[in-house]
């Protein structure tokens, strides 16, 4: 690692070398809090059925906060790649300066809406009482590791927004390996750590997001980032700037929460048909949510294109872009999907529950596989909506997506009573109804007319 400073030009041309020069050093980066999961969910079910059943809701929970910081973090990206095209490097770093101000705020209301009033909707909302005890001990203590995550991510935005990806390698390696290492030995109580069983993996990975936290920073001092974007010259306070981000990100973090929301009423509903079947869908969530890293990927990677060749005024080469990352993105997704359906059985054996979890998984796992594919187009769009900076688009694309799905799986998984296998298949509707709007959006062209 060397500590040469950056170029100075952070304007990006459309290749596909240059899309995937953005979109694979995010993918390792996302892939990392997602290895995490699936890190705590094979530990945790070494401890029985129970606490991998109890890791879906408590994931899916924390994911609701994450999220959000993802809606800050997109919305901040798109402005970064949008001041990079328009070759404003002086502004960067006033942005990433009031981005972090913000994120430590939120980071901090998380904690507190955590400790006072989840509990009482995990009472009211779960049925077993083994389960609502679990959770909120665990929760209570993973809810901290918000205020490393949210500074985390303000990282994405800045290196992700400058064209700088491959460097989000560094934090994300190092949360990988210390996130490992502390759900082994907290977890079981192995080398001379304390037995904490399944508030283990809470501890673990706060340790672990702290980690990669400190390491970015690091890398960003070392590289001499900071000092060529100003990021720690002025940190007052700037109204302007942070109006700005609030507007941008405001219907980022409404539409991913909803989202995640969602999915934890999904989760609920699930938990009323038993033990195993919250603990298959949990191990869904890590499927999708791994092999999802990828799709998500190329978003990202279109989130900040998109903004970038905007500000340098090329309108014209915007569905260009969109479709040269979407045949990456579709090809992946496809891959990805074959492989599942393939083998699934290696990749359901992994988290140690038996033949008769396996058998009853499979279906499952094939019904996730496609939704991948459907994804890998439908998100794209969303995320090239984003990019132009109309995002009230895309808060009303989630919450017409989210309400199909909500009647969906309440319909199927309460009233209906039907098998868990239908009830995922709500992933189909989600993707094709976010498909639509975004699509017909981007078409209209009226997204050329917005100034940010």
């Amino acid at each position: 690692m060397t500590s040469a400073a950056p170029s100075t030009d952070f304007r990006v041309a459309i290749t596909n070398k240059q899309i995937l020069q953005i979109a694979l050093p995010i993918t390792v980066a996302i892939i990392v809090p997602q290895l995490n999961f699936i890190t705590n969910n094979i530990f945790l079910g070494g401890l029985g059925q129970e606490p991998l059943a109890v890791a879906g809701i408590t994931g899916v929970y924390y994911l609701i906060f994450a999220v959000i910081g993802i809606g800050l973090n997109n919305g901040l990206q798109a402005l970064i790649a949008r001041r990079a095209g328009e070759n404003k490097i002086d502004a960067i770093g006033n942005l990433f300066s009031q981005g972090i101000r913000i994120g430590f705020v939120m980071s901090l209301l998380g904690i507190i809406i955590t400790w006072f009033l989840a509990p009482f909707v995990l009472r009211w909302s779960l049925t077993n009482p083994l389960h609502v005890k679990m959770a909120v001990s665990f929760l209570r203590i993973r809810i901290f590791g918000l205020i490393f995550l949210y500074l985390y991510q303000m990282r994405n935005a800045l290196l992700v927004g400058t064209n700088q990806s491959k460097l989000l390698i560094w934090g994300t390696a190092s949360e990988a390996i210390t996130n490992i290492f502390f759900d082994y030995v907290l977890i079981y109580g192995k080398l001379g750590f304390p037995q904490m069983g399944f508030n283990g993996a809470a501890y673990a990975s706060i340790i672990a997001e702290g980690m990669g936290l400190l390491i970015i920073f690091v890398v960003i001092r070392w590289k001499k980032i900071d000092q060529h974007l100003q990021l720690f010259k002025n940190w007052s306070y700037d109204a302007g700037n942070a109006k700005l981000i609030l507007t941008i990100s405001a219907p980022l973090i409404a539409q991913h929460a909803i989202s995640i929301i969602s999915w934890e009423f999904f989760y609920i509903l699930i938990e009323h048909h038993g033990a195993q079947a919250l603990a298959i869908s949990n191990t869904m969530r890590n499927i999708f949510g791994f092999f999802g890293c990828f799709t998500w990927a190329f978003a990202a990677t279109t989130n900040t294109m998109v903004s970038n060749i905007i500000g340098q005024g090329l309108h014209h080469r915007v569905h260009e872009l969109i479709y040269k990352i979407i045949r990456l993105s579709l090809l992946f997704a496809a891959s990805v999907c074959i492989v599942i359906n393939l083998f699934p059985t290696i990749f359901l054996s992994i988290y140690g529950q038996g033949d008769d979890f396996i058998q009853a998984a499979i279906p499952v796992l094939r019904i996730v596989s496609t939704a991948l594919v459907l994804m890998s187009i439908s998100t794209i769009w969303l995320n090239a909506v984003t990019g132009t900076g109309y995002s009230k688009m895309n808060l009303f694309t989630e919450f017409m997506s989210i309400t199909c799905y909500c009647i969906y799986v309440y319909i199927v998984l309460e009233k209906l009573q039907l098998s868990i296998v239908w009830g995922w298949g709500s992933e189909w509707i989600y993707w094709t109804v976010m498909f639509i709007p975004s699509w017909l959006f981007m078409q209209s062209g009226k997204w050329k007319e917005k100034k940010i």
